[in-house]
């Protein structure tokens, strides 16, 4: 009997009970490799539920804390904060204000779980243009690449100074690494951390997150995010990003772009980031409300597929409950 082909060789047997199938299960989730993104809002004095995205909220700054707090003692990885400010403008000042809700968010964090958790921020304008745009504008009305450089580097300056581990600059602005890097040195922060949103897509499944930073984007962002038919642009983003000094580098949205992901995993040598964005997880929340999907085993099975790709850490809103479950 040959062993090399059926019937001697019989893949079955290793799917023939939970123990055995957790023996020689190929993949593994952990709770150290999950991110928890997060909002805190400026001027509510209660958490606001964000009706797109079940079980989400737009924290105060006191329930945040806590958040951060439940995150770390369930051994989640890190924490990626967005701030919501109360007033926008055209250049987005609250994002470089040393006292804006996102600087002090951070600095709420640090105090609470210090190095137990990895204190991440968003590096970015849109939530604080009263435009919703990822840059300021030029006098044409289209987002000004260097200008906007500008603004990162300052951004860059003030999250560090609140006390963040990791910077994470998500605009897609060309040079954005680069400015990002130097201007953290230049303060002597060479100790924080970037996380590159290297390949980042002008995706539809970013609905959702829009109610949750009450975004004022009028038309779309797809002169400066990449267009979703597009994948050798994605490899020249990241030798860009790697260039520049990006520690670690990310792939967004996740499950739509595993391609990508396996890609720029096999490539780099730096760790990989994917994040599973709001309109991912409103989809699954939404059909398992309806009960068409089991919610559990597709929250996991979405999440196995992503680490799977080769993500070393994935940004998921269910990070402190899979945590707890793992």
């Amino acid at each position: 009997m040959s062993y090399g082909e059926f019937p001697g060789a019989r893949p079955r047997r290793l799917r023939t009970s939970p123990a055995m199938r957790r023996l020689v299960a190929e993949t593994r989730l952990d709770p150290a490799e999950l991110i928890l993104p997060a909002f805190v809002r400026e001027g509510i004095s209660e958490p606001q539920a964000i009706s797109s995205m079940p079980g989400v909220y737009q924290h105060t700054r006191d329930t945040l804390r806590k958040a951060a707090a439940e995150a770390a003692s369930a051994g989640v990885g890190g924490i990626m904060l967005f701030g919501v400010p109360e007033v926008k403008d055209a250049i987005g000042s609250q994002g470089t204000e040393p006292d804006g809700i996102l600087q002090l968010a951070i600095r709420d964090v640090v105090a609470e779980v210090g190095d137990d958790l990895v204190v991440m921020s968003d590096l970015c304008l849109d939530e604080y243009t009263d435009h919703g745009h990822c840059g300021v504008l030029d006098a044409e009305g289209r987002v000004d690449n260097d200008a906007t450089l500008e603004r990162y580097a300052e951004m860059a300056q003030v999250q560090a100074d609140a006390g963040v581990h990791v910077v994470g600059p998500s605009g897609m602005m060309d040079g954005q690494v680069g400015v990002v890097r130097d201007a953290l040195d230049e303060i002597g922060r060479q100790d924080v951390a970037i996380l590159a949103y290297t390949a980042k897509y002008a995706s539809a499944f970013y609905g959702p997150f829009r109610e949750a930073v009450n975004s004022s984007l009028k038309g779309d962002r797809k002169t400066y995010q990449q267009d979703p038919a597009n994948f050798r642009e994605s490899m020249r983003e990241l030798a860009l990003d790697l260039a520049e000094g990006a520690d670690m580098v990310m792939v967004k949205p996740a499950l739509p772009y595993l391609d990508v992901l396996r890609k720029v995993a096999d490539t780099v040598d730096v760790p990989v980031a994917a994040y599973q964005i709001s309109g991912e997880y409103a989809m699954v929340e939404a059909a398992a409300a309806n009960g068409w999907i089991d919610r559990d085993r597709t929250i996991m099975e979405t999440l196995t597929s992503i680490r799977r790709a080769g993500a070393n850490m994935i940004l998921t809103y269910w990070a402190t409950e899979v945590a707890q479950r793992l």
